[in-house]
């Protein structure tokens, strides 16, 4: 990569490319943005966000624009700004401000064109106390207007929400104070919030990824120690099941679905301070099992990075803080041979050529 990032998102365009933008480096905030093509396996310059900012939502519309939202700025203000980055021309532009500021939320695009942000946590100046939102908010592209939806039965904010294939979203932990085990459903149709249970571990930080029979995939997080425990949350019964724990604490990983239907988990932050697992793990959702992959033993131990799948399947890696260093390097996962190489900046290892489809978003 042209610039070391951590807390930045990344999302395949429709035209093949890696757009990865925002996050944190070097102590300052950053407002810039780049474009991998797989085609040349070259990183090029695009244009910059027009503020920057880090822990901010992010999801790609029906229309391949990419919105951003909330956030920090530089000097340390929750943000409302939102703006749309478009491939077609490369830039950036400002759009309404949402209802409310908000850091640490979710934006979810839903099967409507529009976007779910839920959540999230405003500080309050008088006292310094961080207040935890329960206010959702919907984003209608073909008016590009923000309105107030149905509240959330609890405020958080280092939640998970996921779109599941009956339309509704559910959203799962996070944090109120402490990390919770709450989860809830919103339906678009009556624009409601239900409760969906509680999960079997208090959890923020975690991933939650829906799995090809429709179940969701609730892996690790932090409530205090960090955790291995995954569970499932089954849709057609409404209800939390154990499955089988990773081999290795983490928070601040991610969960890519592959196309085979495995879960592949990279990184986070491991057993103590600063220790992300070097080692990544399949879940195999016909045997409920996980399994390391030996071979996957990253050049570079991630966290707070993210990961995009490729059309050859390979999944894309880049950048973590590691409460470290900042890399500009990136690897790529080659699912079929299970190999790990390492792209460095001087783009020296090839892509076999391949282009990019919808990419994974982080989390």
């Amino acid at each position: 990569m042209i610039s070391p990032r951590t807390n930045h998102a990344a999302f395949t365009l429709k035209d093949g490319k890696v757009l990865i933008f925002g996050g944190f480096f070097d102590e300052k905030f950053s407002s810039s943005a780049e474009l991998y093509d797989p085609l040349t396996n070259l990183w090029i310059k695009t244009s910059s966000m027009n503020v920057s900012r880090i822990d901010f939502a992010t999801t790609m519309l029906t229309n391949g624009q990419v919105l951003v939202v909330g956030g920090f700025n530089p000097a340390n203000e929750e943000l409302s700004s939102a703006e749309l980055y478009d491939s077609l021309t490369g830039m950036w532009e400002n759009i309404e401000n949402m209802n409310n500021k908000r850091t640490h939320f979710t934006a979810s695009l839903l099967s409507d064109g529009k976007v779910l942000v839920a959540g999230g946590t405003v500080i309050v100046s008088e006292t310094f106390q961080y207040t935890y939102l329960k206010s959702t908010e919907l984003f209608d592209p073909s008016t590009g207007m923000w309105r107030h939806t149905g509240d959330m039965n609890i405020g958080r904010d280092m939640h998970k929400a996921t779109v599941l294939k009956n339309s509704k979203v559910l959203v799962t932990g996070g944090s109120n104070t402490y990390a919770v085990d709450s989860s809830e459903l919103y339906d678009p149709s009556t624009e409601l919030w239900t409760n969906a249970g509680k999960m079997h571990d208090r959890r923020l930080s975690h991933t939650a990824t829906l799995l090809a029979d429709g179940k969701v995939l609730v892996v690790g997080g932090y409530n205090g120690m960090t955790l291995k425990s995954a569970e499932l949350y089954d849709p057609s019964t409404a209800s939390w099941t154990k499955t089988d724990s990773m081999n290795h604490q983490r928070y601040d990983h991610t969960a890519t679905l592959l196309e085979n239907g495995k879960v592949l988990v990279i990184g986070g932050g491991g057993y103590g301070y600063g220790a992300s697992p070097s080692i990544a793990e399949l879940y195999d959702p016909s045997t409920e099992l996980w399994t390391e992959i030996e071979v996957l033993n990253m050049k570079q131990q991630r966290q707070q990075h993210t990961a995009s799948i490729l059309n050859n399947a390979n999944v894309l890696m880049a950048d973590n803080d590691h409460y470290v260093s900042f890399l500009n390097k990136t690897e790529f996962y080659d699912v079929p041979k299970e190999v790990s190489t390492e792209i460095s900046k001087e783009n020296t290892t090839l892509l076999k050529n391949s282009a990019s489809k919808e990419a994974t978003k982080y989390v």
